[in-house]
């Protein structure tokens, strides 16, 4: 040290102040071919998973996100603290016991359509609708959970895509949509948001008006609503002086000359720094309705969203973008995946199918392993207890290990891919033997009798190439094909295809499926591929 002396020490002290004053995009996780980039910027989409109908709202320096997940339970709560990264922290409920259709596996494509979520006076409000039950809401002080039960604040049939909305005086209303879609109808509500006072008022009709998102700036009330349908819409901004209105109307954002087709319904937000962003959906087939995330540029008290590329006074949705502007460097996380099922609750990633028999599962019967307990079914569209989460990216590898120790005979168990078409691979017990089996939409093929206590299961998903194949192992290392290639969906209830764990009996109610873990690469950020 001494015989660098001064020089040495000026040296140290000036690359300390370059870390110190240099804008910090230190990568904390491995970046992907979506979301954070690890450089300051994102690319869309920062989600590409089924995270449709999105709503998000910013609290402080956290933002939190809901989205509709339908049939299955339940709806997940997201946080971030860039708009860029998050992770799943909470469900706002575990079953719908509104209708004993989702008891029976009778309600594909209904449960919890279209959500908004807000903050007022120190509580969090989730709004939803059912298409044939009515209209739902549920509190919390933490979005973490725990969440109250569901309040049914109206029974009713056909209404669609609520949002709450506080008045400055006060004064609460909620708006929504009806089924087909429109007209936009505007109630007062509650202060505590749990009854309707007066049957509406229609405010706006436009072509498939829906996604009702309640706003007010500068003295306006602005409705930021999708319009035109689910895979071509586009996204409208309607303002007014007055709640009722009469309400001035402009497109604001369009699939203009991008690939993003349909970009719209979602939530507009404000951060700290006064910067504007909007995050939205775009229907993408199989894999659903993925989450983009767009800048905001306030033009004469209009949003634009994304980027007017033609002048043309619209914005298009943006590829690779600057991060928003939020204090210090974020860790680059993604929502939940792989389980090694060694807690005594289940993951926030997962999602039954329909409601679940809590009689029939367990994390603690067999301990390091989740146990599904055969129901009687006929096939896996009408088994209770199959367990889900969302596909992640374009391509991904998913690989569950299965213990046959207690199946009983007649029992099927394995590894899915649900969606319009059902594509499982697993074992089917006999009286005489246990062999593999694969179910490609219907078409099933029997393999080898597995003699051992064990077997490794595997889906390779390709949405890229259109190749997704199933797979078995012996030993974890070397891996074999059963069956042809899937040919996913690209219409699945409103919903993406997604991975899940099945165990079903075609005879009887017996025999248990013990899964050890399930191990989830994909392409994306943390995703190790």
């Amino acid at each position: 040290m001494r015989s660098y002396g001064f020089r040495f020490i000026a040296v140290l002290v000036l690359l300390l102040l370059i870390t110190v004053v240099k804008p910090s995009y230190a990568q904390h996780g491995k970046t992907g071919s979506w979301g954070d980039q690890g450089n300051g910027f994102y690319k869309n989409p920062i989600l590409n998973a089924d995270y449709s109908d999105p709503d998000v709202i910013r609290v402080g320096g956290n933002f939190y996100m809901v989205c509709s997940d339908f049939h299955f339970m339940g709806m997940p709560v997201l946080k971030s603290t860039d708009l860029v990264n998050w992770t799943i922290i909470g469900q706002v409920y575990h079953r719908l016991d509104i209708n004993e259709k989702y008891n029976t596996m009778q309600k594909y494509g209904s449960g919890s359509w279209a959500p908004s979520i807000r903050f007022h006076n120190g509580l969090f409000y989730v709004y939803f609708c059912t298409p044939d039950e009515g209209l739902y809401m549920s509190t919390a002080s933490d979005p973490a959970g725990k969440w109250s039960p569901l309040t049914e604040v109206k029974r009713t049939g056909g209404w669609e895509d609520p949002c709450p909305f506080w008045d400055d005086n006060g004064q609460a209303y909620l708006g929504h949509s009806r089924l087909g879609a429109g007209p936009i109808i505007v109630h007062k509500m509650s202060n505590d948001g749990r009854h309707l006072l007066d049957s509406g008022m229609t405010v706006y009709n436009g072509p498939v008006a829906e996604g009702t998102k309640f706003y007010k700036r500068n003295g306006y009330y602005y409705l930021i609503i999708p319009e035109g349908g689910v895979g071509a819409g586009y996204e409208t901004a309607l303002r007014a002086k007055n709640i009722y209105g009469p309400y001035e109307r402009k497109v604001v954002l369009e699939q203009g000359k991008t690939a993003v087709n349909g970009p719209h319904q979602g939530g507009l937000v404000e951060l700290q720094s006064g910067e504007s962003w909007f995050i939205h959906f775009q229907d993408a087939g199989a894999i659903g309705r993925i989450t983009h995330l767009e800048p905001v540029k306030w033009v004469d008290d209009w949003p634009l969203i994304g980027i007017d590329n033609d002048n043309n006074g619209i914005g298009e949705p943006v590829s690779t973008w600057p991060k928003p502007k939020v204090n210090g460097s974020r860790a680059i996380t993604a929502p939940q995946t792989t389980d090694e099922f060694n807690s005594t609750k289940l993951g926030l990633q997962w999602q039954w199918n329909h409601n679940p028999d809590d009689s029939e599962w367990s994390l603690s019967s067999f301990k390091g392993y989740l146990s599904l307990t055969a129901m009687h079914a006929v096939d896996n569209k009408h088994a209770r207890n199959t367990i889900t989460q969302k596909l992640m990216g374009k391509y991904g590898i998913i690989t569950t290990l299965l213990k046959t120790d207690e199946m009983d005979i007649g029992q099927k168990a394995g590894l899915c891919l649900l969606g319009q078409n059902i594509h499982e691979i697993g074992l089917f017990k006999t009286a005489s033997a246990t062999h593999l089996f694969v179910n490609n939409n219907g078409k099933i093929s029997n393999g080898k009798v597995i003699n051992e206590d064990h077997i490794f299961l595997r889906i390779i998903v390709n949405l890229n190439t259109n190749h997704t194949i199933l797979q078995y192992s012996l030993d974890g290392h070397s891996f074999y094909q059963l069956g042809d290639e899937c040919i996913l969906a690209n219409s699945n209830y409103w919903k993406a295809v997604r991975p899940g764990l099945f165990s079903y009996n075609v005879d009887q109610g017996s025999g248990t499926a013990l899964f050890d873990w399930f191990h989830y690469q994909y392409d994306g950020p943390l995703g190790g591929l």
